[in-house]
């Protein structure tokens, strides 16, 4: 049966230095969250959701591909909640979240995308330093793959960790870094690897690699392409199609050998294309990671030495904020236990109200503790 059970821990007043405090957490205002194409749901709502109960109000750009995906909940949350709670707002960014920035309306900004848009978001704010920001940025992260690898096991979680989605995903590996003494023979692997993919539609039997979100996205990689074969790569599962298009549907290239100067090298792609730069000692490796992927969230080590692996966790955990050892992506509960914390905290303030202890002091708070709803003892249900 269910009982009722006082707030969580910290809600009553706290006694301390001869006087008397509560904290309390409260609602910013108004969230503009923005829409991932890649994962409209699943990164849009783990935002949306601990801003709701924190008690704000949502206004959510809706992309400009994918954004149908939301029917199937807008008529959940208009039956929910009470009107104006949930907006959703469609169109292109320059004209709908680049608008709403400039109004300084918007007083917490829930963003999933790459720095540079983020960037100019938070620039068109009148307030920017009152703007609170909880940000899932993409960037470039990197795989670094070591001379003792299983070159076989790597190349396979190397394929599955770049091409997942396309690799149009915010957690794609977006660039190898492979010891100079074995980047041949892991290219191999990677191009028997690649050529196995199977290309076509979603509802096709057993495809893996189906046409890209968006058509200016192709003309994008074939930019990147075209400006690395420019300065020395090539492409090295070109017999096999690499690079080729069908129209939306690019088939996945591996250009190897990257080499900084060169977009792909510094420029998340978004796409499914793998490329692969080599690195000689770990002075060189820690430059390229701290110069150009700073911004990444993820990085994966392959390696079959725990010492090495070890070096390396030292070397990137200064870059991001997630590592893999010997595998693609590896999060597990914690890692999703403490985004949703951060949200929590990011879409609210906390607010510390205290008095000098005394008699009379106590009656006073009494008083508005009855009146004030922020004051108030909530009570929760429990189970």
């Amino acid at each position: 049966a269910a009982a009722a059970a006082e707030e969580a821990p910290g809600a009553a007043w706290a006694t301390g230095g001869g006087g008397r405090s509560r904290a309390r957490r409260r609602a910013v205002g108004v969230v503009m969250l923005t829409a991932p194409v890649d994962a409209p749901l699943l990164d849009t709502y783990s935002m949306m959701i601990p801003a709701l109960a924190m008690g704000n109000i949502i206004v959510l750009r809706l992309p400009s591909t994918g954004g149908l995906v939301h029917l199937l909940t807008a008529d959940a949350l208009a039956h929910a909640l009470p009107l104006g709670v949930v907006n959703f707002v469609s169109g292109p960014c320059l004209r709908t979240s680049d608008a709403i920035m400039r109004t300084g309306l918007v007083d917490c900004l829930g963003f999933t995308g790459s720095s540079e848009v983020l960037g100019r978001l938070l620039a068109l704010h009148p307030q920017p330093q009152r703007l609170r920001v909880f940000s899932q940025v993409g960037g470039k992260n990197v795989a670094v793959v070591l001379p003792d690898a299983d070159l076989r096991a790597a190349a396979s979680e190397l394929v599955a960790g770049s091409l997942r989605f396309n690799g149009q995903s915010r957690d794609a590996l977006g660039l190898v870094l492979v010891h100079d003494s074995i980047a041949e023979a892991l290219v191999a692997q990677l191009v028997v690897q690649v050529n196995m993919l199977t290309c076509g539609m979603p509802w096709e039997e057993d495809v893996i690699i189906t046409p890209l979100v968006e058509q200016s996205q192709l003309e994008r990689l074939q930019d990147l392409i075209a400006d690395a074969v420019e300065q020395g790569a090539f492409i090295a599962n070109a017999s096999g199609g690499g690079g080729s298009c069908t129209d939306a549907l690019f088939v996945p290239a591996v250009v190897f050998p990257v080499a900084k100067g060169m977009r792909l090298f510094s420029e998340d792609q978004s796409g499914p294309v793998i490329p692969v730069a080599t690195f000689s000692d770990l002075a060189g490796l820690g430059a390229a990671v701290k110069s150009y992927s700073w911004t990444a969230p993820h990085a994966a080590i392959f390696t079959a030495s725990g010492v090495k692996a070890a070096r390396l966790v030292d070397l990137l955990s200064t870059a991001v904020s997630r590592i893999s050892i010997n595998g693609h992506g590896c999060r597990g509960n914690k890692h999703d236990e403490r985004l949703v914390a951060q949200a929590l905290h990011a879409f609210s303030e906390e607010t510390l109200v205290g008095f000098p202890d005394g008699i009379v002091n106590r009656l006073v708070m009494e008083g508005a503790e009855a009146e004030a709803n922020f004051l108030k003892m909530k009570r929760r249900r429990v189970s």
